[in-house]
């Protein structure tokens, strides 16, 4: 054991640079051999979970790019107070280096998660689960099942941020050649090959759903795995990766390609089958729309409300309830008070147990649709050049803003999810102990002397704007902070339908089924259907009935479904439209202005640093003095 132990921190050195010690914390507590770790099927099951250990992890969202790089919230760099870890934020400032990459998941430092040492983890788990013979049959196929959905899934996440990645196929013999030990990247096609192959072996071994709740949630299932391929074979598609010109002239140190120059049409048509696929499995297994359903406590709720509900609660209903979450990670989100503004003197008391510093720019304000269901600058019945003006709140918005209270004329006739995402100034914020319709929460969030406005450097929020959907509505911040506690969806049925209708258009242009599967999320969303709303309202009619047009607005439908989710930034990375999105100056309103006409005035708070090098991960450069055999990623 002391020679295998010795040759692991060898090979753990060269791939990534790290230490012995770190690296060889892989097995569970008091464990000390892996005779003893795979004696029997409780010891077994307890390397399983560890097999689980990294994913869980990546519950934190603040670690998560997806979440932190996207723009669509921003956290202020100026507090004296450091209470959550602002190095993915920090990213959109230009942060990022190749000497000591933030969120640096290949030698998991600095916010980043050590994945290659979790996927050795694995192969030692597959290596050995013949070992206990008290292992029934069955579930010595899920757990493997299992293992191959996590080692195919760390293999994913690393390509999402690096492309093309060793793969760590087995663990090396204590025999390797010291050449077999530096290990080079494989090309990005066989990356996402070989992730689809753990996927494809791994399905047909895993319950379709979770039927122990109480025990077995969070467990990977048939459904989970099926949508993940999906996901994967939509990133192999798109433009990040599929024929990027951008990327060409990247190859290993023996000239091998590591992207391909040529764009291939067919991985469309392959990613649109798989997401046909998993929608027909998960359907198959009872998984549908969510739709709000009162509790006893609300006895009147009108339309407009319960659609508000239901869009909010879609994410954070508990997901032993909700009908179309198909994969969250055990951990519940641990972010509430930094969505939620102040409604209350007892909050402004109590204001250090709510921060509220999670910020949403006015970019991500306005891509949200007019009540028309298409975007403000496109909808010809919508005052886009008078936005900006003041408008009092009046009884045909009562629901969605207070009544007499002057806000921007912006926020009215927005779609339902503009109401369910965001919190602002003016806004109804149904819930936080309140259930009356007659007596509803409003922000009020206009200068320090507002109950939601800044109050010192550490609790205020430099937009204006709240991701109101991250927080439950029966949450209360009143007299401390009361939490409702949920599961950041990972995959919900929402976002498949619109992964399947982006494949189709893809692959054939706009269609019916296309449509169709637009229309289930919009209409859900109480929102006209797609070629409705663009024939009648929008300036561009033609726009929904071209292929170049229609991906335009599938990608923003998916950008605002999916909102505040940890999705956007992935998408936006394969889309290759990050940068697009972050030319646009940080803006919010002028926080410390009590005046509605000085409130409501655009002002840039940063302008975001993303070059063409930032949709690629650096390696760090002392990884690759280690293994001479990797190669930096494209500009770093």
């Amino acid at each position: 054991m002391k020679r295998i132990s010795h040759f692991l921190c060898v090979l753990v050195v060269l791939l990534l640079g790290v230490s012995c010690k770190k690296y060889l914390d892989v097995a569970p507590d008091n464990t000390g051999t892996l005779e003893y770790a795979f004696r029997n099927r409780n010891e077994a099951e307890n390397y399983l979970f560890t097999c689980y250990a990294t994913l869980q992890q990546f519950a934190d969202a603040t670690t998560n790019a997806g979440f932190t790089t996207s723009s669509e919230i921003i956290y202020p760099n100026n507090l004296t107070k450091h209470p959550i870890d602002e190095t993915g934020f920090n990213l959109l400032r230009g942060t990022q280096n190749s000497n000591n990459p933030g969120l640096n998941y290949w030698d998991g430092e600095n916010s980043g998660k050590a994945i290659f040492r979790s996927i050795r983890r694995c192969n030692t788990m597959l290596e050995n689960i013949d070992k206990p013979v008290d292992l029934s049959f069955g579930e010595k196929k899920r757990w493997i099942a299992e293992v191959k959905f996590l080692k195919a899934y760390y293999h994913f996440y690393l390509a999402r941020l690096y492309g093309p990645i060793p793969l760590i196929k087995t663990n090396l013999d204590i025999t390797a050649s010291t050449d077999e030990i530096k290990v080079k990247r494989a090309p990005i096609d066989s990356t996402f090959n070989y992730i689809v192959q753990l996927l494809d072996e791994a399905a047909p071994d895993l319950p379709p759903v979770i039927d122990n709740q109480a025990q077995e949630l969070g467990r990977i299932t048939k459904t989970i795995a099926l949508s993940v391929k999906a996901e994967v074979l939509m990133t192999a598609a798109s433009p990040l990766f599929n024929g990027n010109p951008d990327f060409v002239s990247t190859k290993n140190k023996d000239g091998q390609p590591l992207f391909s120059a040529t764009y291939d049409p067919a991985k469309w048509v392959r990613a649109a089958a798989a997401c046909k696929e998993a929608i027909e499995v998960c359907e198959a297994n009872g998984l549908k729309l969510y739709s709000f359903i009162p509790p006893a406590s609300i006895t009147v709720l009108p339309d407009s409300l319960r659609t508000v509900l239901t869009l909010q609660n879609a994410v954070t209903e508990k997901w032993d309830l909700n009908t179309e979450l198909i994969w969250a990670l055990n951990p519940t989100f641990g972010w509430q008070g930094y969505a939620t503004p102040r409604l209350t003197q007892k909050g402004v008391v109590n204001i250090f147990s709510n921060p509220s510093t999670f910020a949403v720019p006015l970019s991500t304000q306005e891509l949200f649709y007019s009540d028309k269901g298409v975007p403000i600058n496109e909808d010809k019945t919508f005052d886009y050049a008078g936005r900006y003006s003041i408008k009092t709140g009046d009884e045909a918005s009562r629901f969605y803003i207070a009544k007499n209270y002057s806000t921007v004329k912006e926020h009215f006739n927005r779609e339902p999810r503009f109401y369910a995402s965001l919190g602002f100034d003016g806004g109804i914020w149904y819930g936080n102990g309140k259930l009356n319709l007659t007596d509803m929460y409003h922000v009020e969030a206009r200068g320090i002397e507002s109950f939601a406005g800044p109050k010192d450097i550490n609790t205020l929020n430099i937009t204006g704007y709240w991701p109101k959907k991250l927080a439950h509505y029966q949450s209360v911040y009143d007299d401390g902070f009361q939490t409702i506690q949920y599961h950041l969806p990972l995959i919900r049925l929402a976002g498949l339908y619109l992964l399947y209708a982006e494949a189709l258009n893809e692959v054939n242009g706009p269609s019916a089924e296309a449509y169709t599967y637009i229309d289930k999320v919009r209409t859900r969303a109480g929102l006209p259907g797609v070629v409705e709303a663009w024939t009648n309202y929008s300036k561009t009619p033609g726009k929904v009935g071209n292929k170049d047009g229609l991906r335009q607005i599938i990608h923003q439908e998916r950008r605002l479904e999916l909102v505040f989710e940890g999705q956007a930034g992935w998408d936006l990375r394969r889309w290759k439209e990050l940068q697009s999105v972050l030319s646009l100056p940080m803006q919010g309103w002028n926080v410390y202005e009590s005046d509605p006409a000085n409130y409501y005035q655009p002002h840039t708070i940063f302008t975001a640093i993303f070059g063409l090098r930032n949709y690629l991960w650096p390696i760090k450069d002392n990884s690759l003095i280690v293994n001479g055999n990797l190669v930096q990623n494209p500009y770093w």
